[in-house]
């Protein structure tokens, strides 16, 4: 493994804070990552190489974002999340405090993940070799507070998952998946809409 730092491209009007990492190579090939306009990289954070991030991306203090992850505008990482590398989140994203997102992961558009919440890739941890599936979550979806979802589910359009839930199948579009393992309910009224992030 290559220890060296690479040359991050951060864009105009960002700040980087001293005690950040961006641009930590993984190997010799690793190209340096490239962070857009008006960004803030707190301290503590570290991005690896090839990471893209979009205008106005925002981390809180010691967060991690490994290698081949494209991240769009206005996106939030909070202290503490890690994002496994190799996975895609669109724009106005909101990861809490904690959150953790493994590799092979698509999150899409307006999507909000509360403190430490966890999604998943590996179906049978350690005891079988299977290809790694994150899950999908698709635009204006809502995780809730320490709320689990497992490898290859997907999450649908505008769908919102309880705190604590347990997601162990796919959540229908503009579904309530509440409890452990979750149930689909109709999406209640004051939960309906898209969200503003």
């Amino acid at each position: 493994m290559c220890e060296k730092r690479t040359a991050a491209v951060v864009g105009e009007d960002s700040t980087v804070d001293d005690t950040a990492t961006v641009g930590h190579s993984y190997s010799n090939e690793s190209k340096p990552p490239t962070i857009g306009d008006e960004s803030t990289i707190r301290a503590g954070t570290i991005i690896y190489d090839d990471v893209a991030a979009g205008a106005r991306f925002s981390t809180g203090h010691f967060a991690l974002v490994r290698e081949l992850t494209e991240i769009g505008d206005d996106v939030l990482v909070g202290t503490k999340t890690v994002i496994d590398g190799r996975t895609t989140i669109g724009s106005n994203v909101s990861l809490q405090t904690g959150v953790y997102v493994p590799s092979e992961t698509t999150i899409g558009d307006h999507v909000f993940l509360g403190p430490h919440a966890v999604l998943t890739n590996d179906p049978y941890p350690i005891r079988r070799d299977v290809e790694l599936v994150g899950p999908t979550l698709e635009e204006h979806v809502s995780i809730g507070a320490n709320a689990t979802v497992l490898p290859g589910v997907t999450v649908g359009r505008g769908s919102f998952v309880a705190a604590g839930a347990v997601v162990t199948e796919d959540v229908p579009e503009e579904t309530l998946a509440v409890g452990a393992p979750a149930r689909h309910n109709p999406l209640p009224e004051p939960l309906r809409g898209s969200n503003d992030i």
